[in-house]
């Protein structure tokens, strides 16, 4: 019996393919299983044919139906694996197939493809340019060092004639993905052996012998990141019935060695832009831990509601909805956690406050003890200083650290601001009412004082956890081993939560790890968004240094981003509902697009008129199910941790993002006017990357500041 294979660009084309055709693809692929080989070369209805003029005598195609066919390399080695790599119209299937070569990757043994005839023609015109160059892009390296990396001898050629990134891009769509991805890493001026370390020795597959196998079989087999291969029918079904489900929680070599680690010493941090699979890699973890043991019981949170539906669903897709494994983890966010500790100790929690709320109450402290701060300032003091440091008492007020605050404050003004805090804590107690972060400080206090309450902590998204939340997680499991594994980026901090992990008993150093690959959105959606961030430093998640997006990237291509500006709202909305009935009509489904704004408003308008137009449409808020079908909406904020083929991004207008509401006036704080900014462009940034096919980012007026030029 033959077993099929699915190349990433196989997922890519049947993806946009319209209903009608993916039928016709399950089909073809159910009565390809069901043939021996001889069966299929003598052709059994399948019409497996070879190519005309193919660069790989591999190459075949099989009938779909009368316009469509797919492309696959058929073994000749003697083995039964063949790998479906496109479905495409009938000419353009041969076309295609034609001037593609399939190799095995000398360093990394994968099996990676090339459109051997484009390079072949590009490459004598710019062996002319580069003999008039004076200095090549890779001209220091030797043939040697390039050959250790897996650079082969055509791409090695082509390699000698490119003299700036430029060059390099116009290959990057035909050269074989490895080979590509160590290139741009060299150019970036990454060392050869931090190449070697971060792409090819993560790749390479553990009982790698001296010499590549140049099996077909072998090599799929050593190609885990973009090829999946199917073992029986019932899986074949499933995995083409919801191939972006599946894409949701596929691992990379990368992922899989932080993942599937057998063990670590003790907390473990893996960083890494939007789209490099640290959600992944966390679900992947806790599938790991269950499996370990079967008493082992695991807490997965994240920071919102929304975010913790969506984990609980692909924890629910990558444990094949094990009731057993499922039974064990509680998959919830801090805060929800931490009321459900003070709940079952103290027997009851106080209503927290909402924002508005709590800046109500701070405008009555100002004014009953006449202070001369607003009350923004008051609010952020409590939050990043009293809370973040657990001060109960002005002598520990008196003294503590105010490193990150841009305002000094002498201990004549401490005196004066401590009981602003006593009468704050009060009036919360007169209304029997808290904070959240109050919460989460009673949880942690009440943790101390009993025992943990899960064998492992899983948490993603934590680059926007305050310090009163990482001290309920740190109560939640005994410091040992395996114990926390934390993943975040913090380049998506929203929130302007500062932590310095070491402080609070979650030591991570010589355990960190960072991912450097967007598996999610194409190079064109990541070079636009990464321009929003290119101008800012931003501090790691320990809080002990800077983070960089040095060496990010996306081995995925497609279009551009479409940013434009309108005349006037009504404008830009209509625009908006016929760019989404245009991808719907492209085969998108319409809860694999996501329209999301600045504020509520809008985005009520916009479900309005998409609704109006007979566009199904949900929003996030009402938590809508994978069963619920309709354009997803939501606020920039809620956008967080989510991902969608298409993702509309409306008014961004200046005045809008950033919202001078939410930015401290330099006047009252300059530290934290530069932090509210730095917030704000996050959270643009975290909007943007949440699109993996198309992106379109549009305003009315003048555009924000943070839009690339």
């Amino acid at each position: 019996m033959p077993q099929l294979a699915f190349a990433g660009s196989f997922w890519e084309s049947y993806d946009v393919l319209e209903k009608p055709v993916r039928a016709g693809v399950r089909k073809a692929m159910q009565k390809f299983q069901q043939l021996t080989v001889p069966e299929l070369h003598a052709d059994k209805g399948l019409h497996l044919e070879s190519v005309e003029n193919a660069r790989d005598p591999r190459m075949r195609t099989i009938r779909i139906n009368d316009f469509w066919r797919g492309v696959v390399l058929a073994p000749d080695d003697g083995s039964n694996v063949f790998l479906l790599v496109n479905v495409v119209p009938h000419d353009q299937a041969y076309s295609w197939a034609a001037r593609r070569m399939y190799t095995t990757n000398s360093a990394t043994r994968a099996l990676e493809v090339r459109n051997v005839v484009a390079i072949e023609e590009l490459t004598p015109a710019l062996e002319k340019a580069a003999a008039a160059s004076d200095s090549l892009l890779f001209a220091k390296y030797s043939d040697t060092v390039l050959r250790e990396l897996g650079i082969d001898d055509q791409v090695l050629r082509a390699v000698r004639t490119i003299v700036d990134t430029t060059q390099l891009r116009a290959f990057e769509t035909l050269l074989p993905e490895d080979q590509c991805e160590v290139l741009q890493y060299l150019a970036e001026g990454f060392s050869p052996e931090e190449v070697y370390r971060d792409v090819v020795a993560e790749r390479q597959p553990v009982d790698a012998g001296p010499d590549p196998d140049e099996s077909l079989a072998v090599a799929i087999a050593n190609t885990t990141s973009r090829i999946t291969l199917v073992t029986g029918p019932d899986e074949l079904v499933h995995i083409l019935e919801k191939p972006f489900a599946a894409w949701r929680v596929f691992l990379h070599p990368s992922q899989r060695r932080v993942a599937y680690r057998v063990s670590y010493r003790g907390p473990v941090q893996v960083t890494g832009g939007p789209g490099t699979g640290k959600t992944v890699a966390a679900l992947h973890r806790v599938k790991h831990l269950l499996t370990r043991s079967p008493d082992t019981r695991v807490l997965l949170t994240t920071f919102t509601g929304v975010l913790a539906a969506s984990l609980r669903e692909n924890l629910s897709v990558l444990l094949d909805s094990d009731a057993s494994l499922l039974a064990r983890t509680d998959v919830t966010t801090v805060n929800a956690y931490a009321h459900g500790i003070v709940s079952r100790i103290d027997g009851k929690v106080h209503s927290p406050l909402g924002d508005r709320e709590e800046r109500q109450l701070w405008q009555r402290v100002i004014k009953n003890l006449g202070l001369p701060w607003p009350e923004q300032f008051l609010a952020q003091e409590y939050r990043h200083i009293i809370l973040a440091q657990d001060l109960r008492s002005w002598d520990e007020y008196r003294v503590a650290s105010r490193r990150g605050r841009g305002s000094a404050l002498s201990s004549a003004r401490r005196e004066q601001l401590w009981p602003a805090v006593e009468l704050f804590e009060s009036m919360l107690r007169d209304r029997k009412a808290t904070t959240h972060l109050g919460v989460c400080a009673r949880a942690a206090e009440l943790l101390a004082a009993s025992s943990p309450t899960h064998d492992h902590v899983v948490v993603d998204e934590a680059q926007d956890l305050h310090p009163a939340q990482w001290r309920v997680l740190r109560g939640a499991v005994s410091p040992s081993r395996d114990d926390m594994f934390i993943t975040g980026d913090p380049h998506q901090r929203i929130y302007d939560s500062r932590v310095s992990l070491g402080s609070l008993g979650i030591a991570v150093t010589g355990r960190t790890h960072r991912l450097r690959v967007n598996y999610r959105s194409t190079e064109e959606i990541l070079s636009w968004a990464t321009g929003i961030m290119s101008q800012v430093s931003v501090d790691d998640l320990a809080g002990d240094s800077s983070d960089s997006l040095a060496g990010y990237r996306s081995l995925l291509h497609g279009r551009r981003p479409h940013i434009k500006g309108y005349t006037s709202e009504q404008a830009e909305i209509a625009a908006l509902v016929e760019r989404v009935q245009g991808w719907i009509n492209q085969g998108i489904r319409p809860s694999e697009i996501g329209v999301c704004t600045r504020f509520n408003v809008l985005l009520d308008k916009a479900y309005d008129r998409l609704s109006a137009a007979g566009v199904p449409a949900a929003r996030i808020r009402d938590n809508p199910g994978p069963q619920v079908e309709g354009v997803r909406l939501a606020t920039m904020h809620a956008m967080k941790g989510l991902e969608f083929r298409c993702v509309a991004v409306l008014g961004v207008s200046a005045g809008v993002v950033p919202f001078a509401r939410e930015v401290t006036p330099a006047s009252v704080d300059a530290l934290q006017h530069q932090s509210d900014l730095l917030r704000e462009r996050c959270l643009l940034f975290v909007a943007c990357t949440r699109a993996r096919e198309a992106l379109a980012v549009s305003w009315t007026g003048e555009p924000s500041p943070f839009v690339p030029c």
